[in-house]
């Protein structure tokens, strides 16, 4: 990772040592003449002395300049600037949080950036939209700032109903409070009724992919610009594209394909049901080729180590200007595209690695960059970069109790990984509610799972299509028509896992599950690991 960055903090105070001891050597001149004591300054020294008092204001006004803009953007505006808050006990949270906020600024939004001592009642009430990094000190306890904001603030709950928000939790799991304090902000500010922007990210002793996943939610949060490079690159192997289908010709809704990949011959493919595939993906040859054409590259140009520039130019954001010159500074000089997460839809007894995704498109048509890379560009049997990242908030339950899985769209891949594995293990209490468009062309993996549920192996297979006109239009409708069927499944200790749409969907099935069960039952739920979500 490259997160050592100093602070502000730390530059300021060796700045100040560094002025002290330019003062004391000056001083120290002094006792070297005669008449120190009792003669008057000798005017070379005056001057010297208003030399030193001007070059410590202007360390400070350099200083005070350097950290003015990430504390704080501009106000003005209808919608409040994004709160960016940190409650770091060594700095790392606080390294984090700037980092996010200039994540944000260079998608277009304006930033608060706060230390929790600094953020009061009146500011939290003021803001829409907050980030909380909070680490987690000693056996379980907030840092020693964040003690003022928990007697001044959190000491009781508050309205915040249009706060939406999300919490970076920072910890280490070789202590029995994981992330407490994380937790507990999280909680705190559920409880006050805030929305949360995506689930909350635990991050175990600096793990380089939670904070990689972190960084995705946000880019999605923030839009396009916001993640501009990864803060830490994936460690890839190199997967074939062994098969690619289209699910739903015919569609109203984006085109949703069906991938299938091999791991390298010498890599390890295991994984778990709610596993990620980090994917790297590429420019297309077309877009390559054009922009070398474009500042008159030879698309057969290499670098002095052997390597093709076109290689290296697929793998990178495309610089908007290049005036020419050396290959080699135009390589050092590329920044690599950033990774994107997809849920494994399969297990490793399957022979393959299953992905289900939908091509995104941009305003003017385009296919988005990784989606487009999957689902147009890439051939058949091309490498893929590909790192698989352990998801443990998505893993399976114990199989000995009921699992209810409930998701939309393409979280069926997720959910499609459960059922797989429960399968496997003998699991039959199963029970699956998905909802797309139409029944015709949106059923994904519907012969499969039809067979499951005749085979026993799905006690209870619910569908929604909400434009085919049924009994019920979402997944959620379909849940509170159940409800007595949910209390019942959770009475017995069922999980409950949803995959799916962040917005819409995960936050309607929530308002279900509380309505149905209650809100301390919810809650108990939540804190005991048998609602968990991989929402996006």
């Amino acid at each position: 990772m490259t997160l050592s960055r100093p602070s502000p903090a730390l530059l300021g105070n060796l700045g100040v040592l560094a002025l002290l001891a330019l003062a004391a050597a000056a001083l120290l001149r002094l006792h070297l003449g005669e008449d120190w004591w009792l003669a008057a300054p000798r005017p070379d020294r005056g001057w010297g002395a208003l030399a030193a008092l001007a070059l410590y204001a202007g360390a400070c006004l350099a200083l005070w300049w350097r950290v003015r803009p990430a504390r704080e953007d501009s106000a003005a505006g209808d919608t409040p600037p994004v709160l960016v808050v940190w409650a770091s006990q060594t700095g790392f949270a606080q390294q984090l949080a700037e980092r996010s906020a200039q994540a944000l600024r260079a998608a277009g939004h304006r930033t608060r950036l706060r230390a929790l001592d600094q953020l009061d009642a009146p500011l939290l009430d003021g803001s829409q939209r907050a980030l909380f990094i909070a680490s987690t000190t000693g056996e379980g306890d907030p840092p020693d700032h964040a003690l003022a904001f928990l007697a001044r603030v959190m000491h009781s709950a508050r309205a915040l109903p249009h706060l939406r928000y999300a919490v970076l939790a920072l910890g280490d799991s070789g202590y029995a409070r994981y992330c407490a304090f994380g937790r507990q902000l999280d909680d705190w500010l559920r409880a006050c009724q805030a929305q949360p922007l995506f689930d909350r990210v635990e991050v175990d002793n600096a793990d380089p992919a939670a904070l990689r996943h972190w960084q995705q939610l946000l880019g999605q949060f923030a839009g396009e610009g916001a993640a501009a490079t990864d803060w830490s690159l994936p460690d890839y192997q190199p997967w074939r594209l062994h098969a690619r289908q289209r699910l739903n010709p015919g569609s109203a809704g984006g085109p949703v394909f069906h991938l299938a990949l091999q791991p390298p011959a010498d890599g390890a493919c295991n994984w778990q049901a709610g596993d990620i595939a980090e994917i790297g993906p590429r420019q297309s040859a077309a877009a390559v080729g054009a922009w070398m054409q474009a500042h008159r590259l030879p698309e057969s140009t290499r670098l002095a180590d052997g390597r093709a520039l076109s290689e290296l130019l697929a793998r990178s954001h495309l610089p908007e200007r290049f005036d020419g010159g050396d290959p080699a500074q135009l390589a050092q000089s590329l920044a690599p595209l950033p990774h994107r997460e997809y849920s494994i839809a399969s297990m490793p007894g399957e022979g393959s690695l299953q992905l289900m995704l939908r091509r995104q498109q941009h305003p003017d048509g385009s296919p988005g960059l990784a989606s487009g890379w999957l689902c147009d560009h890439a051939d058949i049997g091309a490498s893929i970069d590909l790192r698989l990242r352990s998801n443990p908030n998505f893993h399976p339950p114990a199989t000995t109790a009921p699992l209810l899985l409930i998701g939309n769209g393409t979280g069926i891949a997720g959910l499609r990984a459960h059922l797989r594995a429960r399968i496997d293990a003998g699991a039959r209490r199963n029970w699956l509610l998905f909802g797309e468009r139409n029944a015709a062309h949106d059923f994904h993996f519907g012969d499969e799972l039809e067979q499951w549920r005749h085979d026993g192996w799905i006690t209870h297979l619910d569908t929604v299509f909400s434009r085919d006109g049924g009994a019920h239009r979402y997944v959620q409708d379909a849940l509170a028509a159940h409800g007595a069927r949910l209390r019942d499944w959770v009475a017995q200790g069922a999980t409950i896992l949803v995959c799916g749409s962040l917005q819409g969907m995960a936050p309607a099935v929530d308002a279900v599950i509380i309505d149905a069960l209650g809100k301390d039952a919810h809650d108990a739920l939540r804190i005991a690991g048998r609602y968990r979500r991989d929402v996006y």
